[in-house]
């Protein structure tokens, strides 16, 4: 009764107005297109294996298969923030699918594993660069450019590597790991590198492409 009331004096100046209906709630692309709902068939995986040029010779991957075991660092490892090993070793369910090859110059893994993880955008802005160290190994990670995956959330990082021997000697390497966090599903490619060699065949933007094309094999679009 107030509310009628109320609204029968306002009539007598301006009238009970309606109020403009609210706006739809926002919505995740990520969430609503196809490509986000698309069923991953991870037996598909070895199907990207013949984006790679002749002299590489392929293989399984390992048991440990986060990007910071394929970068070289022990069980042991440790990150600087640590809120940022989360990145480096996001949490999966094992056993992974994928395929290792190695040829001049470079080492490329590519992974494919169910995860209940999403890519914490928090920790991405505050892990723009982190440092890693395992026993003798340590080395620098800074994010870089990812390729957009639609229905999923991407991320680069790569890491330069330092390992020092008996003698004091150290040896040096770079890795490069693009990921695409899919609902249900990580995928990624890690490309390993020694920054002295002469020999490039995979090139600098095709992690990119492979990360791409194994979204799609896995999504049997193409």
């Amino acid at each position: 009764m107030r509310v009628l009331a109320s609204c029968v004096a306002l009539a007598v100046c301006a009238g009970c107005a309606s109020p403009d209906p609210a706006p739809p709630a926002p919505t995740s692309s990520a969430a609503t297109t196809p490509a986000a709902s698309a069923v991953i068939d991870t037996g598909q995986v070895g199907r990207t294996r013949a984006l790679l040029p002749p002299g590489f010779d392929f293989g399984g991957v390992p048991v440990r298969v986060a990007p910071v075991a394929l970068w070289g660092l022990g069980a042991q490892w440790v990150a600087e923030p640590q809120r940022c090993a989360v990145l480096a070793e996001p949490p999966i369910d094992t056993p992974a699918q994928g395929w290792s090859a190695s040829g001049p110059g470079a080492i490329v893994y590519v992974v494919v594993a169910a995860s209940p993880v999403t890519l914490d955008d928090a920790v991405r802005a505050e892990c723009g660069t982190f440092a890693v160290q395992a026993g003798h190994t340590s080395g620098v990670v800074r994010d870089v450019e990812a390729p957009a995956v639609d229905g999923a959330a991407t991320i680069g990082l790569q890491v330069d590597a330092t390992t020092v021997v008996e003698g004091g000697t150290e040896t040096h390497s770079q890795a490069q790991t693009l990921s695409a966090y899919l609902p249900g599903h990580l995928v990624s490619v890690t490309v390993v590198t020694d920054p002295g060699s002469t020999d490039d065949l995979v090139g600098a933007e095709f992690p990119a492409t492979l990360l791409s094309r194994t979204v799609s094999a896995l999504r049997g679009e193409r």
